[in-house]
């Protein structure tokens, strides 16, 4: 699996708010087998533990849980900001792993309580943080013993992306609607996708405190308002009654559709990602996903995702990085790649040895070189 694969799903026509676009998807039927429920778990940050010495700190406003027992019920998990400590009077609430499943008196069950978006965020930074895998001679003891920690990155909670508070009260739920595609500034910001439209009326709200990156946050804030939908009937003379004038509205609706659904595409769906499976849940699985970091690609998100037997979405929820990040995750790519080499790696960038030091110095990551490694020789 290396696509999202949105086949069952429509693009709506768009409600504007400002700067905000939010497009809705619907499906004709609803996933068979799957639904998704919220968990609040209030104010406070919360632990999240990865392994036996691994954990990191993070605001986790609720969760969702994933139930696919066929009772009805539904399940979700849900966003995060990211911290190196928190204060002393803001209670912590432990997470045991970020997907774990649920059982009673040690059965388990069909359900799957995860965390949205940390799924996403935690395969970002854990990209590569093992640090280099051979000791080569430029890298510090830092680099060898503990690699890129602490690990970090900044978000926006929804609330502080201007205008998107309003767009998600006021703006109409669709029958049948089962995701959205939120822009800012008319760029790509997050897509969220669910199973079943019951699924989606409940977790809307949600929405407002998702996590966003830094980049969104600046299109929403400095972005000025976007052209809203408008559909244009031209009569020639052949509109006599009103089955003409809905067939021409349907029209249009339709052609809107099509040119939305290839834009999303382009956007989101034709990059190849790789993928990590999580968990599998009889005939769905849950994965985490990175895009392929490519240079001069302004536009790439990470996310994760539910798909059912046949590879389609069930469940998506997306996280667009900045170019920064971009750029970080292309020079660790390709550090890893070479094995950590610097010689090898700067050859295969077709950058000199000495500018590929300066990189990785101007991408935060100036602690794990030794001094005067642009002096060292290739090995």
């Amino acid at each position: 699996m290396n696509k999202l694969d949105m086949t069952g799903l429509t693009t709506l026509p768009a409600q504007v708010w400002g700067g905000i676009r939010l497009v809705p998807l619907a499906r004709e039927k609803p996933v068979d087998g799957l639904r998704l429920r919220h968990e609040i778990y209030g104010p406070g940050y919360g632990e999240v533990e990865l392994g036996p010495r691994d954990h990191y700190l993070s605001y986790i406003p609720h969760g969702f849980v994933a139930d696919w027992s066929g009772e009805g019920g539904q399940s979700a998990a849900y966003g995060t900001q990211l911290g190196d400590g928190c204060p002393a009077c803001v209670p912590v609430r432990r997470h045991h792993r970020l997907a774990k499943r649920r059982s009673t008196k040690g059965v388990k069950e069909n359900r799957l309580r995860f965390l949205p978006l940390h799924l996403a965020l935690e395969g970002y930074l854990a990209l590569h943080f093992g640090g280099p895998s051979i000791v080569w001679d430029e890298w510090s003891q830092q680099a060898v013993r503990q690699g890129l920690s602490p690990r970090a990155e900044d978000a926006y909670a929804g609330w502080a992306v201007r205008g998107l508070g309003e767009a998600l009260r006021i703006f109409e739920i669709h029958p049948g609607q089962c995701g959205v595609l939120v822009y800012a500034a008319d760029s790509l910001a997050a897509a969220f996708v669910v199973p079943h439209p019951a699924d989606y009326r409940a977790l809307h709200p949600s929405l407002i405190e998702d996590l966003y990156g830094e980049l969104v946050h600046q299109y929403a804030f400095f972005g000025g308002p976007v052209p809203d939908f408008e559909a244009r009937i031209r009569d020639r003379g052949h509109m006599t009654t009103l089955a003409d004038l809905r067939m021409a509205a349907r029209g249009q609706e339709r052609a809107w559709a099509e040119s939305h659904g290839s834009l999303m595409a382009a956007r989101l769906l034709d990059p190849s990602y790789s993928f990590e499976r999580v968990h599998t849940m009889d005939s769905f699985s849950l994965w985490r996903f990175l895009p392929p970091f490519r240079r001069g690609e302004s536009e790439q998100h990470i996310g994760e995702a539910i798909t059912d037997h046949k590879g389609r979405v069930a469940y998506l929820k997306t996280f667009r990085l900045s170019e920064a990040q971009i750029r970080r995750g292309h020079l660790l790519s390709r550090l890893h790649d070479h094995d950590w080499h610097l010689g090898r790696t700067a050859e295969a960038l077709g950058t000199s040895y000495p500018d590929l030091v300066r990189r990785i110095r101007a991408a935060g990551f100036d602690s794990l070189l030794k001094q005067g490694a642009e002096l060292r020789a290739r090995t």
